[in-house]
């Protein structure tokens, strides 16, 4: 079965490419490279509640923090808790991948720093 990305669940079109990318912009989820292929996603299109700035029911809604109340709550979220079940990977560990340098990065910023 193939996993659907919340953009395919909610039909909002802010992928890259989608109906409304052009005129609302894309989603930070859909552009998210560092969760690419969480709970085998597109992106962060799995993720998207530890993403900050996605744009959700029409409303900004900002850093982890200020969201994850309403995104614990939120349907798709549910959705991906409940399929993947003993595999879901809990919003500290999502979260740490945003926050972790690549160490290609810590090497190449360290040579020039």
């Amino acid at each position: 079965m193939q996993k659907i990305n919340c953009w395919e669940f909610t039909k909002c079109g802010r992928e890259l490419g989608g109906v409304n990318s052009a005129k609302d912009g894309v989603c930070p989820s859909a552009k998210e490279a560092r969760l690419n292929g969480a709970h085998e996603g597109k992106w962060a299109g799995r993720a998207c509640w530890v993403v900050p700035n996605t744009l959700c029911n029409g409303a900004r809604q900002g850093t982890f923090g200020d969201k994850y109340g309403m995104c614990s709550k939120c349907d798709f979220h549910l959705h991906v808790k409940r399929e993947e079940g003993f595999h879901y990977i809990l919003p500290p560990m999502l979260l740490q991948r945003l926050t972790t340098v690549p160490a290609v990065l810590r090497a190449i910023m360290g040579a020039n720093g």
